[in-house]
């Protein structure tokens, strides 16, 4: 199995320690020189090279697992596999809604907008740059998203976009064809993985995730995993669940 490790929190690097995938794998990292300029720039450069390795990994035959510190990393891995061919859906757990816009956004903060560009919004700010064709909203199923803005909730009562809550999602809700699966840990509930850098609490446990994530690995339909680990960069581990959702995640 190759795994693709793009070792950022949108341009920031993070230590190698970070993000700790078991021994054992083969791993393809995904580092750039990043330019000047923007936050937009620097992304596209990055998430260019990484849309790369997901489309080699793919055209060969393989589910390229995608393992990043954020979740906009995943507009890389739907245009690498679009560039294999592979027009996806999305199954996208998260605590939050990553819906929002520059326009509605109060924190400025990019990574909360990924699931919007994915299904269509201002494509000159990166996909454009990455080669990211837009998704209809009904081929999107966020899950989970108990903590969402109240832009982010206005516009989820008026868009396609499917819900699902982790412990009743099953095969009948998901969309049709072939899937990423995209999983931001901070879905998991804070009590049981510390240290997540945007904590929701009343979440669902470690193990209720990792159920859910298999039953849409069931399918037979997964054509990449994205696994975007929002935590803070701090090296530590205490608890060992860290290496042990990446070693099951990365296994599965």
């Amino acid at each position: 199995m190759e795994i693709i490790l793009v070792p950022y929190h949108l341009d920031e690097r993070l230590p190698d320690r970070d993000l700790p995938l078991p021994p054992h794998l083969d791993v393809t990292a995904v580092t750039e020189e990043l330019p000047g300029g923007d936050v937009w720039a620097r992304l596209g450069r990055l998430y260019t090279s990484a849309a790369r390795e997901v489309a080699r990994v793919a055209r060969a035959g393989a589910v390229p697992v995608v393992v990043s510190g954020d979740c906009t990393v995943s507009l890389a891995t739907m245009a690498g596999l679009q560039q294999a061919g592979v027009d996806p859906a999305i199954v996208w757990f998260d605590a939050h809604g990553d819906v929002q816009t520059l326009e509605t956004t109060t924190s400025g903060y990019v990574g909360g907008m990924p699931l919007r560009i994915i299904v269509g919004y201002r494509p000159e700010l990166i996909s454009q740059r990455i080669g990211l064709r837009p998704i209809a909203e009904d081929r999107a199923l966020l899950v989970d998203a108990r903590d969402l803005d109240p832009p982010e909730a206005a516009y989820l009562d008026a868009a396609a976009v499917h819900r699902s809550g982790v412990a009743d999602l099953g095969e009948d809700a998901l969309p049709p064809g072939p899937l990423v699966l995209h999983l931001d840990l901070d879905v998991i509930d804070p009590a049981d993985l510390p240290g997540l850098r945007f904590p929701v609490p009343g979440g669902p446990s470690a193990d209720a995730v990792l159920a859910a994530a298999r039953r849409v690995l069931a399918t037979g339909r997964v054509a990449a995993i994205d696994v975007a680990c929002t935590w803070y960069p701090d090296g530590r581990d205490d608890t060992g669940l860290r290496a042990r959702l990446l070693a099951e995640l990365t296994a599965a």
